[in-house]
């Protein structure tokens, strides 16, 4: 049985930042499910909001993340980020990162920063259209040259391990996890009393999503049946502009487009988002997703046009070298031809309920990353507040653990080992496929962009049978990551659906026709799911 004084499971901004500051306290291990570079941050291309221009200032930061937010942000979470967030930039920039810089008179040069919706000034950081890809890099190259850190690729977390699921009669505390060797099939259990969960979102439990394969909602789903809070679910951000092609059905196209002056139009070309909200384009992804639905519903059309061809040609390859070259592969000239686009499931600003440090309800369990709600995002997050929040977070919980090691060290026991009974390799690899399939097509017509509590009902029924089918599979067959990932779907999914169905207003990110007004008295008030 292996022993950590630290377990990460994911390996993104937020796990990766943590295991690099934790490392210098204690033997530190990084479960990911498939190799260390595969994690949501690597594809993210916008970048980092941040305040670093003299033209800008926290004050008009917090505004804007709080206009955002719909009145569910917690303000005080947000401005503790946000005011840290310049000293965590510095951080990534000494251990490597290039973030993109533009030439002064003189000879000097000054951070390249770009404008995305919601935002009121330039504050965004970015490397080309691909800033995720170089954070991860640099992240990855300094984590496998730090000692004192055990890496476990493809290994996928099962289930944590808990004193209220051993029976203790003591405080509920984190002890371990089963973890899947997914190479050899084995289960293994370590121990540790401090689990951090660092797994990202939940974009593949949607059709259309621009989130990687790995984006199962892994996290929630173990921390709730764990036992842990788990807060506004309903809220899952839809990307507005996600390519529209058959042979590409993920790829996103930035947001940092409409910044520098992309516009969105219809198959006329002719632009309607003057029609839904004064700041046109650069209004906040809510808006935008919500405004492009209406209008593919509206005319018909299967998809709308983001068009930034009035924009030099030598601008647009060399700012948008990623989306440029992709788009060309598939037969589209993006300095001469608008691109196609649709909405896609893109950003879970719910999740595993936390403090500002990343605490969880269940002491010894973290939770960092889009895999938490701290409350900075509230009802719809801001473009690119995300990997600022990783970085931040994962800051304050190693300070916070190490600040206050009684409350986070557990009792050492001997774990049981996993047992497997007598089960059976899976026969029918159809039937994962199908529920998989199932689940993602229900979710996207009955509980996505404009939702009805019909819909959501229907939804609810069909979860709870499937929830059942998987069940059984699981208790039956052997496991894989197939399967687990089909198993935290499902209930990733019912926590989505019990949480939309509970919120009887529209707000931010949750908009149903059967109320279609904000509630005053929910102002504030977040949706709270516990386990009992």
């Amino acid at each position: 049985m292996k022993t950590f004084d630290f377990v990460v499971i994911g390996s993104g901004i937020a796990g990766l930042t943590f295991a690099l500051k934790a490392s210098r306290f204690g033997e530190v291990a990084i479960i990911t499910k498939r190799n260390l570079f595969e994690s949501n941050t690597a594809y993210a291309q916008g970048g980092v909001a941040c305040v670093t221009s003299t033209e800008d200032s926290f004050d008009l930061h917090l505004r804007d993340t709080i206009e955002a937010g719909a009145g569910l942000c917690d303000e005080v979470v947000a401005r503790t980020i946000i005011t840290e967030g310049p000293a965590r930039i510095r951080e990534l920039m000494e251990l490597g990162v290039k973030f993109d810089e533009r030439e002064l008179p003189g000879g000097f040069k000054e951070l390249d920063l770009t404008k995305e919706g919601g935002h009121s000034k330039r504050r965004v950081l970015h490397s080309q259209d691909a800033t995720g890809r170089e954070i991860e890099a640099k992240l990855v190259e300094a984590v496998r040259a730090t000692n004192g850190i055990t890496i476990l690729e493809d290994h996928m977390a099962v289930d944590l391990i808990t004193g209220g699921k051993l029976g203790f009669a003591v405080e509920d505390k984190v002890l371990g996890l089963y973890v899947l060797n997914c190479l050899t099939g084995r289960v293994e259990t370590i121990r540790s009393g401090r689990v951090i969960l660092a797994t990202g979102g939940c974009g593949k439990v949607y059709l259309y999503t621009t989130n990687p394969d790995i984006a199962t909602g892994d996290g929630v789903a173990m921390a709730w049946r764990a036992g842990a809070t788990v807060a506004n679910m309903e809220f899952i951000q839809f990307h507005p502009t996600c390519l529209y092609h058959h042979k590409e059905r993920s790829f996103l196209i930035s947001e940092a487009l409409r910044g520098e002056g992309g516009v969105l139009k219809d198959a006329r070309g002719e632009p309607f988002m003057h029609k839904y909200d004064s700041r046109k384009d650069l209004a906040p992804r809510d808006i935008v997703a919500r405004a492009i639905d209406c209008e593919m519903k509206r005319t018909g059309a299967k998809c709308v046009y983001l068009d930034i061809t009035h924009k030099p040609s030598t601008f647009v390859r060399d700012r948008f070298p990623m989306i440029y070259q992709r788009c060309l592969e598939l037969g589209i000239d993006i300095t001469s031809e608008p691109i196609p686009v649709v909405p896609a499931a893109h950003y879970q600003c719910g999740g595993v309920k936390t403090d500002i440090n990343g605490q969880t309800s269940i002491p010894g369990l973290f939770a960092i990353g889009e895999v938490a709600c701290t409350g900075l995002h509230g009802a719809n997050r801001l473009a690119s507040n995300s990997l600022l929040e990783g970085l931040v977070v994962a800051e304050r919980a190693v300070r916070f653990i190490i600040a206050h090691p009684s409350s986070t060290r557990s009792t050492i026991v001997d774990l049981p080992e996993w047992e497997s009974g007598d089960v059976q390799d899976i026969d029918e690899l159809v039937v994962i496929y199908h529920n998989w399939d199932e689940i993602r097509r229900l979710m996207w017509d009955y509980v996505s962009i404009v939702r009805t509590d019909k819909r959501l009902r229907r939804a609810s029924t069909r979860l709870r049978n499937l929830h059942s089918e998987i069940q059984e599979f699981y208790w039956n067959f052997k496991i894989t990551r197939d399967l687990l990932e089909l198993r935290n779907l499902t209930t990733v999914a019912s926590l989505i659906v019990d949480s939309a169905l509970s919120r009887r207003e529209s707000r931010g990110l949750h908009y149903t026709l059967d109320y279609p007004d904000l509630d005053p008295v929910r102002f504030g008030k977040e949706t709270l799911l516990h386990r009992f």
